[in-house]
C-alpha cells in the first residue's frame, strides 16, 4: 500500500509530537528506566575449549520503566464486550483535536486517523485509529494490517540508520489484553526512543526479535523461544506483503493462540477450535505485535500480575509493550520489589499469560 503524504513519515510525527507537547495537547510522562532479567535465556552455542562446544544462555533483557505520574492519569474506559458504541466516555479518537497527525491511506480517502498519544511516556507515541468505528475486540480487518505495516516499512525506508530507525506496532484486544478504548486502533512506537539513554541502549533489543528460535514440531511455519515464561507465537513477514498475506499471517497466529488458551481453560475441543471465522468479536484476549520482519501473538488470561512488595501487594497491568520487552509500574513499592530481584520477570509473564512450561498448544486449523 503506497501511503500518500506530504512530508516524510518520521518528519511528520516528529513535527506535530513537538508542536502538541508545545501547545498542551498531549502532556509527556518521563519515566525511570532500568534493565532486569529473565531466568530464561537465548540459546547460542559457545567453544568454551577447542575440543568441546557448549550450550550457553544469554539471559533475555526486559526494561522495567517506573512512572509515578500515570497514577494521575484521568482513568481511560475500557472496551465493552458486544458494546457497538463507547459508553463510560467520549471517544478521544473520534475528534482528536491537536494530535492528528495525517489520514491514512491518504487524505481523500482516509481509512485511518493516525494521532498522538495524549499521555506518553515514549516520544513520539503514535496510534493508528479507524475512521469509521469499529469495535477494539473485534477481529483486526486488511487494512488495519496493511497500513499498519506501511508505516512500518515507510518509517524505515526513511531513515539511514537501519539499526535504530525501526518502529515496533502493538494491538491490545480483549479484557485482559491492556486495551483502554473501545474504538480499534494500533499503536506504534519508535525503537530508538524506546531504547531510553545512551548508555543503556546497546544492551537491549525488541524481544519480538528474540521470539523465533524454534519452529513447532506440528506447525514449522510458526516459531518460538521454548525458554521463555509464557506461550507466544511468531511467524516471519515476507518482503513486501499484501493484505492477504498478513491477515493470513494474523489468522494463523489468533489460531494457535486461540487453542492455546482455550485448551488450558479446558472450554472446548479441538473440532471447536478450528471454527474461527475471522469476523465480529474474537474470542480470546491477546496481543499482536508487528515489525516489518515479524508477527507475533501472546494469548492473556489475565490484565495484571500481582507483585508482592514491601508495603503489602501491589500489582503490575501488562499490554502488547510485552512483547517489546518492556513493562511498567506507577507505585515506588512496585518498582522497587520487581528492580531488587524480590519479585521474578518469568513469574509476572507466566501469570498473565499461558505458562509455557505447562502447554504448547494444539495444532492450528490454518496453515501456511
Amino acid at each position: 500500500m503506497k501511503l500518500d503524504l506530504a512530508e516524510p513519515l518520521n518528519r511528520l510525527v516528529g513535527s506535530k509530537y513537538l508542536s502538541a507537547k508545545s501547545s498542551g495537547s498531549l502532556v509527556f510522562s518521563p519515566t525511570e528506566l532500568t534493565i532486569i532479567y529473565s531466568r530464561s535465556g537465548i540459546p547460542v552455542i559457545s567453544s568454551s575449549t577447542t575440543t568441546s562446544m557448549l550450550l550457553d544462555l544469554i539471559p533475555v533483557q526486559f526494561q522495567l520503566r517506573y512512572c509515578p505520574a500515570l497514577s494521575k492519569k484521568p482513568g481511560a474506559s475500557k472496551p465493552e464486550s458486544g458494546a457497538s458504541q463507547p459508553k463510560s466516555k467520549p471517544d478521544p479518537f473520534e475528534n482528536p483535536k491537536g494530535l492528528l497527525v495525517t489520514r491514512l491511506p491518504d487524505q481523500s480517502h482516509g481509512t485511518h486517523n493516525l494521532v498522538l498519544n495524549k499521555y506518553p511516556v515514549i516520544p513520539r507515541h503514535s496510534i493508528l485509529s479507524t475512521i469509521e468505528f469499529k469495535k477494539q475486540t473485534d477481529f483486526l480487518e486488511d487494512q488495519d494490517l496493511e497500513v499498519t505495516y506501511s508505516c512500518l516499512q515507510l518509517w524505515e525506508a526513511e531513515s539511514t540508520d537501519e539499526v535504530m530507525s525501526r518502529l515496533f506496532a502493538f494491538f491490545n484486544s480483549g479484557e485482559h489484553s491492556g486495551a483502554s478504548q473501545n474504538r480499534r486502533h494500533l499503536q506504534i512506537l519508535p525503537v530508538r526512543d524506546m531504547m531510553g539513554p545512551e548508555s543503556q541502549k546497546p544492551e537491549w533489543k525488541p524481544l519480538i526479535d528474540l521470539l523465533m528460535t524454534e519452529p513447532l514440531p506440528d506447525q514449522p511455519s510458526i516459531l518460538r523461544n521454548p525458554l521463555l515464561p509464557f506461550c507466544h507465537y511468531a511467524m516471519r513477514i515476507p518482503p513486501s506483503p499484501g493484505a492477504g498475506i498478513l491477515n493470513q499471517i494474523y489468522q494463523c497466529l489468533y489460531d494457535r493462540a486461540s487453542s492455546s488458551l482455550q485448551s488450558w481453560n479446558e472450554e472446548c475441543s479441538p473440532e471447536q477450535t478450528a471454527l474461527n471465522s475471522y469476523a465480529g468479536e474474537a474470542s480470546i484476549s491477546y496481543n499482536l505485535a508487528m515489525t516489518t520482519q515479524a508477527m507475533a501473538i501472546c494469548p492473556r488470561r489475565s490484565e495484571t500480575a500481582v507483585v508482592p512488595t514491601a508495603n503489602g501487594e501491589g500489582s503490575v497491568a501488562v499490554n502488547g509493550t510485552i512483547l517489546a520487552g518492556t513493562l511498567m509500574v506507577k507505585e515506588k513499592s512496585e518498582w522497587d520489589a520487581i528492580r531488587q530481584g524480590q519479585v521474578v520477570i518469568d513469574e509476572v509473564l507466566a501469570e498473565i499469560g499461558i505458562p509455557q512450561s505447562s502447554y504448547s498448544g494444539r495444532p492450528s486449523s490454518t496453515r501456511l
